[in-house]
């Protein structure tokens, strides 16, 4: 029961998958997303874990069911089923690879530099990063490709679960076991589930994944004289795409593309704003406390 349901689980997976990246690339070059389409994977990726959540909830209800109402069951027509369906899976794992894939993005990425003196008077300057050489590339990880890894990974293991059972039953006669293989599948489910909603819900909700990065942004802009950073915040916008920005004061303010060019020297991003204040007297730099302190 619990393999033949999640199996059944596949048609919805791949079509919130197929719908995510329908979405995210056909509205790409949509200005009213202004990070892009990237968290477009992450939703799918949470709608997949909330699926997989529902799925093994149910195979605890059925297992239940089978245990204090058992009924018969066709081993021996069930047991060539669920080994061809584990081939099966076990086939789609190896054209899925690990969940994990770098593939190109349509995202724009962009820099956006304000110069600000203390007479707040500003300097915008726009243009496209193309830094191939930046340091920290950011780990790709699409959570849209990953909700449908989990399902025919889950699949897999609900197959295995599945042909000890029937196995066992139909040659020792312990017909229980196939109850609890159900509850072992379904806490596994929910293991992974939450693995993936955990993951794909901090990329939503712009929680630092890299604090590291932003120790390392503040370290180089700061070790050029008197500069201080003064509020500074990265966070992923979409797999393997960061966004940053950054506000520093100093006594001696440079053009943005001096602090821009510092920053790529330690971390890839694809978008960034600096913030640049000048600082009106000799005091005024120590007195602030640096932002990653």
């Amino acid at each position: 029961t619990a393999d033949g349901w999640h199996m059944g689980t596949h048609a919805g997976a791949f079509t919130v998958a197929a719908f995510g990246y329908w979405f995210a690339r056909t509205r790409a070059k949509d200005s009213r997303f202004s990070f892009g389409t990237g968290k477009v994977y992450a939703l799918s990726g949470f709608a997949s874990a909330i699926g997989l959540g529902a799925v093994a909830v149910f195979i605890v209800i059925e297992s239940l069911e089978r245990l204090f109402h058992p009924g018969p069951i066709a081993f021996m027509e069930a047991l060539p089923v669920a080994v061809l369906g584990l081939l099966v899976n076990l086939g789609s794992l190896a054209l899925l690879g690990h969940g994990d894939h770098d593939h190109a993005h349509h995202d724009h990425d962009h820099d956006h530099d304000h110069d600000h003196d203390h007479d707040h008077d500003h300097d915008h300057d726009h243009d496209h990063d193309h830094d191939h050489h930046a340091a920290t590339p950011p780990r790709v990880e699409d959570h849209n490709l990953r909700g449908v890894y989990l399902h025919v990974l889950a699949d897999a293991a609900t197959s295995v679960f599945a042909i000890i059972a029937l196995a066992v039953g139909a040659y020792v006669g312990i017909t229980w076991l196939d109850s609890v293989m159900g509850f072992a599948g379904a806490v596994l489910i929910l293991v992974w589930a939450r693995g993936l909603a955990a993951s794909a819900g901090k990329q939503l909700l712009d929680v630092v994944q890299s604090p590291e990065i932003e120790k390392r942004i503040a370290t180089e802009l700061e070790s050029q004289g008197d500069t201080r950073v003064t509020d500074l915040h990265v966070w992923e916008v979409g797999p393997g795409r960061r966004a940053c920005i950054v506000s520093i004061v100093t006594h001696h303010p440079r053009e943005p593309g001096f602090y821009r060019a510092r920053i790529a020297r330690v971390a890839r991003l694809s978008h960034l704003t600096v913030e640049v204040h000048a600082c009106p007297d000799e005091g005024c730099a120590g007195k602030l406390a640096p932002a990653h302190a």
